[in-house]
């Protein structure tokens, strides 16, 4: 895509499966968001309930990706979208009101190529401790990559909301195909090919709808296994035991 404009154009990409219930919230959040993205995708993964019927009626263009993981589901979206930067919003999170603006001024610097929000958990309360410990899991690379970590590299995740240049992520391939669960992580390495891996404080608000089925306890044991074992290269048994809570 040729962009005939100075200004690049944003296009907002929400991976979904069976988000009924969360995705109301999200479209009332990005009704408010000033500027508004160019375009505003929702790939589903094959929902059965109103998730399709929901993004149209919200004005959103909505496909769906011929395989089911927010893998597959990302990279089709990508390799759909128009815009010239993506951002990549889980259909749990809300975004500032000015995040449009927040990725253009990240973005404009040509050395990220890969940029993320600050997640902050939250539901009837907020979640300190697993807030913590997301940020805390952006420093796994000083185990698996230090020498990229020393460059500046950390592990973004998705509820991190993620943006990026287009053509950065299509030149490096985007998610592995075999990346089931912490899909993102396995994205930071490849883009740190291409640029720095930059995680910027403004807060994106993430749903702990995981947090309120499992409790605090068990979800973050859960959250710590998974990094452990991605860092040591298990990651053929990660989906085991990250289910599916909707």
């Amino acid at each position: 895509m040729t962009n005939t404009s100075l200004t690049p154009k944003i296009t907002l990409l929400i991976p979904a499966f069976q988000e009924e219930q969360a995705l109301p919230a999200t479209i009332a959040n990005i009704a408010a968001l000033d500027p508004q993205p160019d375009e505003i995708l929702l790939v589903d993964g094959g929902s059965t309930d109103t998730t399709i019927a929901l993004a149209k009626a919200a004005g959103f263009r909505a496909i769906v990706a011929p395989e089911k993981g927010r893998g597959p589901q990302i990279n089709h979206g990508v390799a759909q979208a128009k815009g010239d930067y993506v951002l990549v919003l889980h259909a749990d999170s809300l975004l500032p009101t000015d995040a449009i603006t927040h990725v253009c001024a990240t973005l404009a610097d040509k050395k990220i190529a890969l940029a993320s929000f600050c997640p902050i958990i939250r539901g009837t309360k907020l979640r300190w401790f697993t807030t913590a410990h997301n940020f805390i899991k952006t420093w796994y690379p000083i185990v698996t990559h230090p020498r990229l970590f020393f460059k500046g590299v950390r592990l973004l995740f998705g509820d991190h909301a993620m943006f990026f240049r287009r053509g950065d992520y299509l030149a490096v391939g985007g998610i592995p195909a075999e990346a089931t669960i912490m899909e993102e992580a396995d994205l930071c390495i490849r883009l740190a090919q291409r640029g720095k891996v930059k995680l910027t404080l403004k807060p994106v608000i993430t749903s702990d709808r995981r947090i309120a089925e499992w409790g605090a306890l068990k979800a973050n044991y859960l959250y710590l296994k998974i990094g452990i074992m991605w860092t040591f290269g298990a990651r053929e048994r990660l989906k085991d035991i990250y289910p599916d809570i909707r």
